[in-house]
């Protein structure tokens, strides 16, 4: 089926930055399709970015300007690249599909934002 291992959290202070990493393999992911979600706690999982097709990426519109998400075709992964981080982006991050159903969840990467 396939697989994803988010890596790249950690404690950053506000105004920070930060990037992720997704390393995706199997048939049922493909990063020209691939996204970001978050889930802060006590909160669903949101869509942060993705790419939807055609090079074209989407965003939410809270982290417009500020995230951008990116790829490496050659090493099947996937990237997220976070400045100015502010305290509401505190959450676990996780990549999956971006487009159509979703396929197994990885185990996320926690990314604090505190001074």
């Amino acid at each position: 089926q396939g697989q994803v291992v988010e890596s790249g959290g950690g404690l950053v202070q506000p105004g920070g930055s930060l990037r992720l990493s997704c390393a995706a393999s199997g048939s049922m992911f493909s990063i020209y399709t691939m996204g970001w979600y978050r889930q802060a706690p006590g909160k669903q999982r949101d869509l942060v970015a993705r790419f939807i097709g055609g090079g074209s990426t989407d965003y939410a519109p809270s982290v417009k300007g500020r995230f951008t998400i990116s790829r490496d075709n050659a090493k099947n992964t996937v990237y997220l690249q976070m400045n100015s981080l502010k305290p509401e982006d505190t959450a676990v991050y996780y990549c999956n599909r971006g487009v159509g159903s979703f396929g197994p969840w990885g185990q996320g990467t926690q990314v604090t934002v505190s001074s």
